[in-house]
């Protein structure tokens, strides 16, 4: 008896001190996410129903390497709701600056540049949102090593990310375990895909899952060098943008090499179809350009710079409202900011020009993932000439899926909002209208398309009205 009396007290013990250090744990961990807590921002007139937060994760002790995020709780029951992370590419631009604020945040920002407004059509009335900056030297995220925006690329771009994910959930505890999923656009056409892969193996490797990933979703997706170049030059024909000889010729003279490490001859053609094309905004063909003063060319090539030029009416011009509305120290200061070295800017020439490692193609990595379970869903904007749907197409081809349930239309409030296709593991999903950007150009059909893929359920079908 003694003897067991003895084991039950050191049991007792050992019970209450993991139960401290779980405490101490868990409120140091409530402790940071308070002072992350934004309570107001400049220029905000108005009240929000939702909790948000903005602050740091460290990915590299060493380097000091820091990611900047914001998360917003979501609308109604944020307990109940998905966590939904968003990435935008380029690589070096900022998921602040464009998935935020102009595009799936509840925070927009008016014309003056000074004023906020709130988004009707915000992801946050169906999921909790988190916003990160990545990698070092986009937006607000930075490194204590200079060096390290030199070189940022594919890989280390996912290892940080995984890195960020398994701490930001340390200091918001309450996440954990829950429904995760990766959404971007653009060059997040390799992140998230490749995100997804290292989440899966970081999984498999500890033998339980650490993050609940339940899947992703890409817009207007750089995915395969080959097809995305292919298509862009189909796609300008099709729609009237270049002629029959210039289609010809690039096609002949762009080949898969010359297009990415663009030849003499090929730039020639470029520069034809460049004055063929005219004052247009080739992220978003049929919608003004905030300014005529720019040039086509770069977006004919395999560029990886700036995902999107471009509400209430639409405004071609809500980068512009961006760098004004972050350039302010009270904005920074509400938002927790700590490196102010040099002037915020939507994307980073420093980090895209000098990008060391960029997959010629992702589609090894959908080979693997379309088998682990995950739902995965690619959508395209149908006015978008960067990486139109074309491209999509061609790449989703390549895949060679099954069909299970076959090309329609779908529809928002009785209109046409765009056309899906089914396939095993996949689904596709255009939207009519929309640039590359798909929310900032349709909105309430962005919002329509989140519903749907966090649902699980296929794209909604015209209602049946009856005659009775």
């Amino acid at each position: 008896m003694p003897f067991l009396r003895w084991v039950f007290n050191v049991f007792v013990v050992i019970s209450l001190v993991k139960l401290q250090s779980l405490s101490c744990s868990s409120s140091f961990a409530f402790n940071q996410q308070q002072l992350d807590r934004v309570l107001k921002l400049p220029g905000q007139n108005f009240n929000v129903s939702f909790a948000h937060y903005a602050g740091y994760i460290t990915v590299n002790q060493e380097s000091g390497r820091e990611l900047f995020y914001w998360f917003f709780e979501a609308e109604e029951n944020p307990s109940s709701k998905p966590l939904v992370l968003w990435l935008n590419g380029g690589p070096g631009c900022s998921s602040i600056a464009y998935g935020l604020a102009e595009e799936i945040g509840p925070l927009h920002i008016e014309k003056d540049g000074k004023t906020l407004y709130l988004n009707p059509y915000s992801w946050n009335k169906v999921a909790n949102i988190l916003f990160v900056d990545s990698p070092v030297g986009v937006g607000f995220s930075y490194s204590n090593t200079s060096s390290d925006l030199l070189s940022n690329g594919d890989k280390r771009t996912a290892d940080d990310n995984l890195i960020f994910i398994e701490k930001w959930l340390e200091r918001f505890p309450q996440y954990k375990g829950r429904e995760l999923y990766l959404t971007g656009e653009s060059y997040a056409g390799h992140y998230v895909p490749q995100l997804t892969h290292a989440i899966v193996k970081h999984n498999e490797k500890n033998g339980v899952e650490i993050i609940s990933l339940k899947g992703f979703m890409v817009g207007n997706a750089l995915t395969d060098d080959f097809h995305d170049h292919f298509g862009v030059f189909q796609f300008m024909w099709s729609v009237g943008m270049i002629s029959d000889q210039t289609y010809k010729q690039l096609n002949v003279k762009c080949d898969y090499e010359s297009f990415v490490h663009t030849s003499e001859e090929c730039v020639k053609v470029l520069i034809i179809a460049d004055q063929e094309i005219g004052d247009i905004d080739m992220y978003s063909i049929y919608t003004p350009p905030c300014t005529a003063n720019f040039s086509r060319l770069s977006h004919l090539r395999r560029s990886k710079t700036k995902v999107g030029l471009l509400r209430r009416p639409y405004d071609p011009c809500t980068e512009k409202h961006s760098v004004q509305y972050f350039n302010l120290p009270e904005v920074q200061d509400a938002l927790h900011v700590r490196s102010r070295n040099s002037p915020w800017e939507t994307c980073s020439g420093l980090v895209s020009e000098n990008w060391q490692d960029s997959s010629q193609s992702v589609l090894d990595v959908y080979a693997e993932l379309l088998n682990s379970g995950l739902r995965i869903w690619m959508f395209s904007g149908d006015t978008d000439a960067v990486i139109p749907v074309t491209s999509t197409r061609y790449n989703i081809d390549a895949m060679k899926l099954r069909t299970v349930r076959p090309w329609r239309t779908w529809y928002d409030d009785g209109q046409v909002g765009g056309w899906t296709e089914e396939y095993e593991g996949l689904t596709f999903v255009t939207v009519r209208g929309a640039g590359h950007e798909v929310p900032l150009h349709k909105p309430k059909q962005a919002l329509t398309l989140i519903k749907s893929f966090l649902s699980g359920k296929s794209m909604p079908e015209m209602e049946l009205v009856s005659d009775m």
